[in-house]
C-alpha cells in the first residue's frame, strides 16, 4: 500500500533551519506532483508548497515563499522542505501529500511531523 512517512520535525528556535523529509513508497513516485501543508492547532490544514513531477516546477504560499524551498530526489523517492528563518507562527504539523493534478487535489497524505518553534 502507498506510504508517506514525514520525518524531520521538532522543536527549533526562531530564526534557525530546519529540514523535513517525506518518503513515499508502494506508488510510482515519478508519477506524482508532491505538497506539503500545515495545520496549526485549532486551524485548518492549509497548504504550504508543491513541486511538479519531474521538479521543474514550484509554487508555494504566500506565507512561506522566499523562507523555504521545495525539492525532490525522484531516485530516493524522497521530497524535501527546507525552512530557514522559521517563526513561531510556523508551529504545526507538517503533512507531505501526493497528488495526480497539479495543485488541484492530492490522492495520498502522511501522518505528519511536528515543528515547533519557539520565539
Amino acid at each position: 500500500q502507498v506510504q508517506l512517512v514525514e520525518s524531520g520535525g521538532g522543536l527549533v528556535q526562531a530564526g534557525t533551519s530546519l529540514r523535513l523529509s517525506c518518503a513515499a513508497s508502494g506508488l510510482t513516485f515519478s508519477s506524482y506532483h508532491m505538497g506539503w501543508f500545515l495545520q496549526a492547532p485549532g486551524k485548518e490544514r492549509e497548504f504550504v508548497a508543491a513541486i511538479n513531477r519531474i521538479g521543474g516546477i514550484t509554487y508555494y504560499a504566500e506565507s512561506v515563499k522566499g523562507r523555504f524551498t521545495i525539492a525532490r530526489a525522484n531516485a530516493k523517492n524522497t521530497v524535501y522542505l527546507q525552512m530557514n528563518s522559521v517563526k513561531p507562527e510556523d508551529t504545526a504539523v507538517y503533512y507531505c501529500a501526493a497528488g495526480s493534478v497539479w495543485l488541484q487535489s492530492y490522492d495520498y497524505w502522511g501522518k505528519g511531523t511536528q515543528v515547533t518553534v519557539s520565539s
